[in-house]
């Protein structure tokens, strides 16, 4: 059901933990399967941009839910804030070598929380946010059913 890479991600995560004093935390979940993720992350600031420097996950989920936390804090460390809203939930499952279609979802979760701890970054730093992320931050927060 799972591929190595899901089940060597949900044996032993990457990033797995809480950032003390984090600048942004993203919280998510889904009250269907009931896989809630928080996302903690640490960002400096390099010749005007926005670096994520650190970045820890704690996860109350399946295996994929843990997989997918652990993929996408290794795919947005040391990226710009940019890039790393960027990061598509295609990636995350593809990065994991697949995921059943029953555990997408999880990888839309493991997205949208990068988008909240930025969003709570931003917001705690009254940094202008723009439209894209206030849309995605509105639909995250009044659509939890969307995955």
């Amino acid at each position: 059901m799972y591929t190595n890479k899901v089940m060597s991600h949900f044996s032993s995560p990457h990033n797995m933990g809480e950032i003390k004093n984090p600048d942004g935390v993203g919280k998510v979940g889904n009250p269907v399967c009931g896989d809630v993720m928080w996302i903690y992350i640490k960002v400096k600031e390099e010749n005007k941009i926005r670096i994520i420097e650190n970045i820890k996950f704690k996860t109350m989920g399946c295996a994929a839910a843990i997989a997918t936390s652990s993929m996408v804090t290794d795919l947005a460390k040391g990226k710009s804030i940019e890039e790393a809203l960027g990061i598509t939930k295609q990636q995350v499952a593809d990065e994991l070598g697949g995921l059943p279609p029953a555990k997408f979802h999880c990888s839309i979760l493991a997205t949208e929380g990068i988008v909240e701890a930025v969003y709570d970054y931003y917001s705690k730093n009254k940094i202008e946010i723009s439209k894209e992320l206030e849309e995605r931050h509105q639909k995250i927060i009044n659509d939890p059913h969307a995955h």
